[in-house]
């Protein structure tokens, strides 16, 4: 696991476990790990921090830290602050939760999603018009558009919701799925 060393004030042992913890999740995730370490140090911060805070708390290079920064801030997740009387930059996490989930999910389909969705529109026109291609192939992609497209649709949907309706949809949980079974005596399809 990646050690904390900084010569920056010490971090509270339940912070700092936080910190590794959402870096090695984040590279799980295919964030780089020290991307993660940032977000998550800014977001369990009771104050905004400068870069060279945030470099000597987490013991990485300044020059780490500032590309990480900017990282974060595309996905609209850190931002800056203004501190009267000091020129320094100051970096502050988005907090809210509901907020902070809803733009990953946004920045995730834009990077992820949108893409794959093109490609496979563009793969599959390419192989409706090439009779070299199989009929399995092409409906695999065909399966897999849809797939994607759905998916983008669900993403839509849910993200249309106000966060009061998201969390009680949440909060049925697998009350959802009960009504979703088919019933006794039907079979499954």
């Amino acid at each position: 696991m990646t050690e904390i060393t900084g010569k920056g004030g010490k971090l509270p042992s339940a912070v700092r476990e936080f910190v590794l913890l959402w870096g090695n999740l984040g590279e799980r995730w295919g964030v780089n790990r020290s991307v993660s370490q940032i977000h998550a140090l800014l977001y369990a911060s009771e104050r905004a921090l400068t870069a060279e805070e945030i470099a000597e708390t987490l013991g990485i290079a300044r020059s780490n830290v500032s590309t990480s920064l900017k990282e974060l801030q595309s996905w609209n997740i850190v931002r800056t602050r203004a501190v009267m009387g000091d020129r320094r930059t100051f970096f502050e996490a988005e907090t809210d939760l509901w907020t902070l989930v809803s733009r990953i999910a946004q920045g995730r389909k834009e990077r992820e999603l949108d893409p794959a969705a093109a490609a496979l529109r563009q793969c599959l026109a390419a192989a409706e018009g090439d009779r070299s291609v199989s009929p399995v192939a092409t409906q695999r992609l065909q399966a897999m558009l849809e797939f994607v497209e759905q998916t983008n649709r669900w993403y839509e949907q849910m993200a249309s919701l106000p966060k009061s309706q998201l969390a009680t949809l949440m909060k049925l949980g697998s009350g959802v799925s009960r009504w979703l079974r088919p019933r006794r005596g039907k079979a499954r399809q």
